[in-house]
């Protein structure tokens, strides 16, 4: 639960701070004391309960100075806050300079609410994620794809061992035709996120599949603070245009709707011709201030052309521009839609909560990244195709008991889902001609996972939260290929434990330790023939591969309006093997080992100005393949800094910049892509009904790469061997988008 006030605006109010819990852990959430005032927040606010639901500091209006006093007025568990200054409305205002000291796991978990995500400038939707420190995203293909993933050393493709979810409906999808564990996030639309919470490394117990690296759960509005329209136009064609208002009805409860449309070209010779649709419907009752049910439904459709990566010989040799294309048909279709269904219901001592989802997807994707080096008279094309229907069920509850006299907060939960995937095919094909099948697939995969965790304060400086996990898994695979058919069930119990040690001055330790795992493609569990040629004899991946990790940090708030935490962390994969949906067959690629530091700061300086800093290293190497341990694409070094300046009205401005070290491409680490480095800027103008802004994207104009990787290709002409090389993906150049808002 968090508790706001504002006097009109949201944005006059500075937020330094949350009631981090529902359900405190306390007896009582403890009297709260005004003791100061101090530069760009409250002050000091005293906690004198024993819970972990610590309230931390308060929030004041900027503008008048006007703070007004939080009291608890409430016996037993819960209670109630109490505002006793001036009567105020009640919002919701969350963002990065939360401390959440009091109520935190682990040092690297954090939230990020949407006041954060309207300052900054983005090239592209899954730079959404790039809130989270240490998360890069790019792009290799065109723009209705799913973006490249990097956190933590791990090239995350488009999702594997990064786990996503809306509202509670998971993200990635399981043995799919591109990769597994792809995450397409076009479907959501920006300005219906409330806020993003993230956590890192496997140890959340609600948290199952795709979550090594780490998990970020978007949350979309109930209802929208404003009604709003936005017109957005720039370079290359690009032309967006949204809309979204809430409307509440007599009864009291309330419908929010929203509509996106998206075109771009980009740079490219060959032109994306990106077209995208979004919608979101969403109704909500509410039956007094403890329970909550909402219906929403989401659609997504888009197509575009790729260019994809090209070689770095032709642009060498000037055969290729470095914004030209090989294969001028690339490109795609891709279409979600999705019905979700929500239930709350919290009281003082305890809260359910119950999700259930039912979504219709679809892809059809045509790349060529080898040219010609397989079949030298049609081309290497090759379509990937995947059709499903995924439903599934989340359902949680919290209580609390006393254990050997220590307060806990307990929570148990069943987790379900089923994909039926009816075509799964990955076809050869020629200027998107069918030339030929790879293989076929009808796919049923189904898992439970059963969860419960264990908060306790032991001590008032002292907590803990242990917690199991247990996941059953059933692949059911009908292929083209008789021998690669089959049915194959797993499982996995996967404990975690965290220790948090403070607070102490506003600062806590933190300590955990977890196992955690990623599911492998239905298709390589049952797999017995490559189906690239029906005869060669191909090895069979575990369905479930296990993580483990740990984790050691610290938060602290002491200085005034500065939240910053420092993370060393370790992480080992058993196996990487995985089912590679280019090639249709398995590829083994061992166990690997990584670990790093992270340092993340964000400074609220005064009411107009904040600044965030975050450093990233990673060492990442696969285990018992010396000399050739390198893992190709994994970032070493991230850094992320920003300054964001302005008030509700008037003049504002926003500038981000993103830096990633050199990266091996090669096992022998001989082939590396070098560092890059990216500036993007927004200023602005706003007044209570509207908002003018100017986005300057790449403001350097830095001749980056937003992928590179190193294989074997061969271009028309070249040996029939092909040549090994280095295949990049050009970041976009410097590009000016403008935009205009107008709020009701």
């Amino acid at each position: 639960m968090h508790i706001f006030f504002h006097g009109g605006a949201v944005s006059r109010w500075l937020v330094v701070g949350v009631f981090s819990s529902s359900v405190p852990l306390g007896g009582q959430v403890g009297d709260l004391t005004y003791t100061g005032v101090a530069t760009g927040q409250v002050g000091d606010v005293a906690h004198t309960g024993i819970g972990a639901g610590l309230v931390g500091d308060l929030i004041y209006n900027a503008e008048t100075g006007q703070v007004g006093d939080l009291a608890y007025t409430g016996s037993g568990m819960g209670g109630d806050l109490a505002y006793t200054g001036t009567e105020l409305e009640a919002v919701l205002v969350e963002g990065r300079a939360a401390s959440l000291v009091g109520s935190a796991s682990a040092s690297s978990e954090g939230s990020v609410g949407y006041l954060e995500l309207r300052t900054r400038p983005f090239l592209r939707r899954g730079e959404l994620l790039e809130v989270i420190p240490g998360v890069v995203i790019t792009q290799h293909s065109g723009g209705g794809k799913a973006n490249q993933y990097f956190l933590r050393g791990f090239n995350l493709d488009h999702g594997t061992d990064f786990a996503l979810s809306v509202d509670g409906m998971p993200v990635n999808m399981r043995s799919h035709a591109h990769g597994q564990g792809y995450s397409d996030i076009n479907f959501i639309i920006p300005e219906f996120v409330r806020n993003i919470d993230y956590t890192k490394g496997p140890f959340a117990a609600d948290v199952g599949d795709f979550s090594a690296a780490g998990a970020a759960r978007f949350e979309l509005f109930e209802t929208l603070p404003d009604g709003f329209t936005t017109l957005e136009v720039g370079e290359n064609n690009y032309t967006r245009a949204v809309a979204g208002n809430t409307f509440v009805h007599r009864d009291g409860s309330a419908t929010t709707a929203g509509l996106e449309f998206t075109r771009d070209d980009g740079p490219w010779l060959l032109k994306d011709e990106l077209r995208r649709f979004n919608g979101i419907v969403r109704h909500v009752w509410n039956a007094g201030a403890e329970r909550t049910s909402s219906l929403t439904a989401l659609a997504y459709k888009a197509r575009w052309n790729a260019s994809d990566q090209i070689p770095q010989r032709a642009i060498d040799a000037g055969i290729l521009p470095r914004f030209g294309y090989v294969d001028p048909t690339n490109g795609g279709e891709s279409e979600r839609l999705s019905v979700s269904f929500a239930w709350r219901n919290e009281r003082p001592d305890e809260a359910t909560r119950f999700n259930a989802y039912l979504l219709h997807y679809g892809l059809d994707l045509y790349s060529n990244f080898t040219y010609f080096l397989n079949d030298p008279v049609n081309g290497d094309q090759f379509n990937q195709r995947d059709r499903r229907t995924v439903a599934g069920f989340d359902l949680e509850h919290t209580g609390q008991v006393k254990l050997w006299k220590h307060r806990t907060q307990w929570t148990v939960g069943l987790q379900g889902r089923h994909d039926r995937i009816g075509e799964l095919e990955l076809n050869r094909t020629a200027e998107r001609e069918h030339i030929g099948t790879v293989r076929s697939d009808d796919v049923r995969e189904t898992s439970l996972g059963l969860y419960a965790r264990a908060k306790t304060q032991w001590r008032s400086w002292l907590r803990s939260e242990a917690g199991v996990r247990g996941d059953g898994y059933h692949f059911d695979v009908e292929s083209d290929l008789a021998a690669n058919s089959g049915k194959r069930h797993a499982a996995i119990v996967s404990p975690k434990v965290s220790l948090v040690a403070g607070p102490w001055n506003k600062t806590e330790l933190y300590l955990n330790g977890g196992f955690g795992f990623h599911s492998n493609d239905a298709r390589g569990t049952t797999i017995r023939i490559d189906p690239t040629d029906g005869v060669t004899p191909a090895d069979r991946v575990h369905p479930l591969v296990r993580s483990r990790g740990l984790e050691a940090g610290v938060r602290t708030s002491v200085v005034p309006g500065l939240v910053s935490t420092v993370s060393v962390w370790y992480l080992d994969l058993e196996s990487e093997l995985v089912f590679v949906g280019d090639a249709g067959g398995t590829e083994a690629t061992g166990a690997t080992r990584r670990y790093g530091v992270e340092w993340s700061n964000f400074y609220k300086i005064s009411s107009w100005l904040a600044l965030d800093a975050d450093i990233a290293l990673t060492h990442a190497r696969y285990e018992d393949a010396s000399p050739n341990d390198r893992i190709a694409n994994s970032v070493g070094t991230v850094v992320a800094a920003g300054l964001t300046v302005g008030r509700s009205h008037g003049l504002f401005g926003a500038a981000r910049l993103r830096y990633f070290g050199a990266q091996p491409l090669s096992e022998d680490g001989t082939v590396e892509q070098p560092s890059s480095s990216t500036l993007n800027m927004r200023v602005g103008w706003r007044t209570r009904t509207w908002e003018f802004a100017v986005d300057v994207l790449n403001l350097l104009d830095r001749n980056n790469n937003d992928i590179a990787y190193f294989y074997d290709s061969r271009l028309s002409g070249e040996p029939a061997g092909g040549v090994s090389d280095i295949h990049v993906h050009p970041a976009e150049p410097r590009t000016f988008r403008v935009s205009a808002t107008r709020r009701f």
